[in-house]
């Protein structure tokens, strides 16, 4: 059994290699010299996540092991190919446990909370899911506030299954491999009764070709494209 992949000891981990070991206190002292400090004066609208005021942290409040930098969140995101986007795209039913810790935190902070972000995948924007998302608060200067996470773990395959989309030459070694493979596995002794090395590399040319074709037909036909281009994409076939 391969445990599920928990996208917040994930994120965990991206800040700590970021940071090189950087105690986690230290990231308070490091936001406070950076974050805003202006606090909104909108209505609360907990339960609708409002997306149009700024947010404002009591930094002596504030648990410094839940504030990670955007690079952390885009680095998680390419990895596993997710979107972090604004809260308004997520299509699915926000916890009771969510709405509850964003009063908390609005009552200890003193603050309306808005502008939310959320980590999910794309699927997760359109359709109820089982994968996991993360709700974030913007504390400025491309800092976040992880207010909480729910739901399932993602499989644990899925990093490994979204490789091949991080980059166009992640995508290019994976056609060749899966050419080498399918090459290999091709009964040569059916079309030559003399299999030589020139056959074999023939062949493989041909797999190459046709495992990439099917592969550009497939990502221009569904508007895809790499974890990198679309991380914090608003649309759906970006």
């Amino acid at each position: 059994m391969v445990a599920r992949t928990n996208l917040e000891d994930r994120l965990y981990k991206l800040r700590y290699r970021r940071l090189q070991g950087v105690v986690n206190t230290r990231t308070a002292e490091t936001v406070s010299c950076e974050m805003r400090t202006d606090i909104s004066d909108e209505p609360n609208s907990v339960s609708e996540l409002p997306q149009k005021s700024d947010t404002a942290f009591i930094l002596n409040k504030v648990n410094p092991e839940r504030i990670f930098h955007k690079n952390d969140i885009k680095k998680l995101c390419i990895v596993y190919r997710l979107r972090f986007v604004d809260a308004h795209y997520f299509r699915g039913t926000f916890p009771d446990e969510a709405i509850s810790q964003i009063k908390q935190l609005e009552e200890q902070h003193q603050t309306t909370l808005s502008d939310f972000m959320i980590v999910a995948p794309a699927k997760r924007l359109k359709l109820e899911n089982a994968d996991d998302p993360l709700l974030f608060a913007p504390m400025g200067n491309d800092y976040y506030y992880l207010v909480h996470k729910w739901g399932n773990d993602l499989h644990p395959l899925r990093k490994w299954l979204m490789w091949p989309y991080r980059s166009f030459d992640n995508l290019l070694f994976t056609v060749f491999i899966v050419s080498l493979i399918l090459t290999a596995l091709t009964p040569m002794h059916l079309f030559t009764k003399h299999v030589t090395p020139q056959e074999y590399l023939l062949m493989a040319f041909f797999m190459f070709k046709a495992v990439g074709g099917v592969v550009l037909f497939y990502g221009f036909a569904k508007g895809k494209n790499f974890n990198s281009a679309i991380w914090n994409s608003n649309y759906y076939n970006a």
